[in-house]
């Protein structure tokens, strides 16, 4: 029976979500094993330039993993040809690339599978399956959203148990009336409680937070910061960078990048090691771990403005000097 009375919940949202029509799954890394079962194939080829996350999450599930090295662009370095049945997974790093470059990778490549985790805004790529990931662009503890690409789904959603997020939201409540140092390791918590999820619905309370967003001020929010930062920071940065849509981050080059994130973290700028594991385990010569220490994915996202892009500026070219 349906309760009523009593105190209130959170109250339900009226706006629209950014990819209402896409399949709402609980995880991008489930999401792609949702994908893989999907296309039908049971080999895929990953870059070694990836988080160890996604790729444990495809052996678990009993796929065979084969892998490629990326170029300076972040494109694949890899024959034309794939082997009968056989996919690739392709990153959309930083959101570098843009809506050409990736048809013409879905028409050199044919069964791609593109990782859109850091490009939320970009439209996906007619016949490419892809997942969009969440946590990284808005305040929401998982959520993802995934693109059939023209497959039809082999997983009907009906048979999919609901996920639940209440009780992963301690971080994300406490930061917004605290302080990130003081949930740091609430969020490192939450992010480990992750690793062994299936497949999953998305909850009902991320798919009612995201009709929430503002997704057109977060946008532009996003551009106009990364816009300052490449204004202010163009000149010295080791990388050549094009404004995507919607930024997930400004990617800086400095050949010192672990210790320049050490130095700006003592100033109050925290800037991650995305792929930490290639860190730990690809060759130091290679351009996997150049790319994996020494890009900095400075922070331009709608909570900032660009006067706070001044400081992240600021702070960088301290620490560049005490680095000297």
């Amino acid at each position: 029976m349906k309760e009523i009375g009593g105190y209130f919940e959170l109250e339900k949202m009226t706006g629209q979500e950014y990819h209402e029509d896409m399949v709402k799954l609980n995880l991008g890394r489930t999401g792609l094993v949702y994908l893989l079962k999907t296309v039908g194939t049971k080999v895929l080829w990953v870059p070694y330039f990836l988080c160890d996350s996604v790729t444990e999450c495809c052996k678990k599930a009993g796929y065979e993993l084969k892998y490629y090295h990326i170029d300076e662009n972040f494109l694949p370095i890899m024959e034309e040809k794939l082997p009968y049945g056989e996919f690739i997974y392709i990153v959309n790093y930083y959101g570098l690339l843009d809506e050409m470059q990736m048809l013409m990778l879905r028409e050199k490549y044919t069964r791609v599978i593109i990782d859109n985790t850091h490009a939320f805004y970009q439209k996906p790529t007619p016949f490419a399956p892809a997942l969009y990931s969440l946590r990284k662009f808005f305040g929401l503890s998982d959520g993802a959203y995934i693109y059939l690409g023209g497959y039809r789904e082999k997983i009907p959603l009906d048979m999919l148990e609901v996920d639940e997020s209440r009780d992963r939201m301690k971080h994300i409540l406490g930061r917004f009336e605290g302080t990130a140092s003081e949930y740091y390791q609430d969020m490192l918590d939450n992010a480990h409680s992750l690793e062994d999820e299936m497949v999953k619905r998305m909850s009902p309370l991320t798919e009612n937070l995201l009709r929430g967003i503002n997704y057109d001020r977060a946008k532009k929010k996003r551009e106009k910061n990364y816009a300052r930062l490449q204004e202010l920071l163009g000149n010295s940065n080791g990388l050549q960078v094009k404004m995507p849509q919607g930024p997930f981050a400004y990617p800086y080059y400095h050949k010192n990048g672990l210790e320049l994130r050490k130095k700006m973290a003592e100033h109050k700028v925290y800037v991650p090691v995305y792929w930490s594991n290639v860190v730990e385990t690809m060759p130091q010569d290679s351009l996997e771990f150049d790319y994996a220490a020494n890009i900095l994915p400075l922070p331009c996202d709608q909570r900032y403005s660009p006067e706070d892009m001044d400081i992240v500026a600021e702070v960088l070219k301290l620490c560049l000097e005490e680095l000297k």
